[in-house]
């Protein structure tokens, strides 16, 4: 189960030249800049786009082979597409909609349920509602389920939340988790967003000017310190861990890693349930000893594997292996001068405040 895709379009003043083997399955967030070619590469996986001399295929299926003569325009390539405005048919009911998107694809070769669409994104309540009497939230969500209903064989998403606020965007988000774990359908995640990324990515395509920089795992290339897109203050971390401890009295979980355990806020995900855990570079400290009486939870040992400069010269971040899962701390030069630190050398790291984030 895969995706190949060798896209090529020029335009004045810009082009993009991908090359692109993805897993079939499972979220794949497209991340950079504004500008850098992400909906450029999603159009053109669409085939909204035409990339002279391409080849795309979808688990199998060839969309695009100009070698061969192939390519399947937009409406018979099986695919569902959710833009940043949720597009909906003002004039219809969200039932009118869902039945639009529904009649699109021949009964025999319907893959999704309306009721299924209608239970996963929450939107029971809603299906006598014009598009007007909705908030930005369950425009999004009828949208999604909508384009649930072409019954895709991927699901490509530009920027879905870029139009909501901060509270919608919460309101959303679950939802979105429950598409990644629900269902097969591979998704193609355009976002600018870390926070989006690292909560419901599975592998990460990193673009810059047209160009893939780095394509892989979202773990391993959140780790990775030679790329120039630097987070800022998002710089940091995701791993994947289990719920093994709640501690109803404090209000903490304590989740297991390869590396470890840490304390994280409780959200009242049961034990045994699999999560995500991100943290930020600012949040961890290094120490040459283990510190006792701090009123820091996670302590943990750990080997430093690289040191690079920030994006300040005041700065440096620091890759640490934590036994088999990376770490990032960001701290001064001068902090790490008066450390010795080294690659291989043997350290403890603190983490301040770690994030539950699936």
């Amino acid at each position: 189960m895969s995706i190949r895709a060798r896209l090529r379009l020029a335009y004045a003043g810009f082009a993009l030249d991908a090359d692109l083997d993805l897993p079939g399955r499972g979220v794949t967030a497209l991340f950079g800049h504004s500008g850098c070619g992400k909906t450029t590469c999603l159009r053109a996986i669409a085939g909204l786009e035409h990339a002279p001399g391409g080849y795309l295929e979808v688990n199998g299926e060839v969309w695009q082979d100009d070698a061969h003569g192939i390519f399947l325009p937009t409406h018979r390539r099986p695919l569902g597409y959710v833009f940043q405005e949720a597009g909906l048919f003002p004039h219809l009911s969200v039932r009118g909609n869902l039945d639009y998107g529904r009649k699109r694809v021949a009964a025999a070769k319907q893959r999704v349920a309306q009721e299924a669409a209608i239970e996963l994104m929450g939107i029971a309540a809603l299906l006598d509602r014009r598009p007007e009497k909705l908030s930005g939230g369950e425009k999004s969500r009828v949208a999604m389920a909508r384009a649930l209903l072409t019954s895709p064989a991927l699901l490509l998403m530009d920027e879905p939340l870029a139009a909501l606020d901060h509270a919608r965007k919460q309101e959303i988000l679950p939802y979105l988790e429950k598409l990644h774990d629900e269902l097969e359908i591979p998704i193609l995640y355009v976002s600018h967003a870390p926070d989006e990324v690292a909560r419901l990515a599975d592998h990460l395509v990193v673009l810059e000017q047209g160009k893939v920089i780095a394509n892989g795992p979202l773990g391993a290339t959140l780790a990775r310190l030679d790329l120039p897109i630097r987070l800022g203050e998002d710089t940091g971390v995701v791993i994947d861990a289990a719920v093994a401890e709640r501690d109803g009295d404090w209000q903490l979980a304590r989740v297991d890693f390869p590396g470890g355990s840490l304390w994280v806020r409780d959200n009242g995900i049961p034990c045994g349930h699999r999560v995500r855990v991100r943290i930020l570079a600012r949040d961890v400290s290094i120490a040459r000893e283990k510190i006792e009486g701090t009123s820091i939870l996670n302590t943990l040992p750990a080997r430093v594997a690289e040191i690079v400069a920030d994006s300040h010269p005041a700065l440096a971040l620091v890759r640490l292996d934590v036994g088999a899962a990376p770490l990032i701390a960001r701290l001064t030069r001068r902090s790490a001068a008066a450390l010795e630190l080294t690659p291989g050398m043997d350290v403890w790291v603190q983490i301040k405040a770690v994030a539950l984030v699936g």
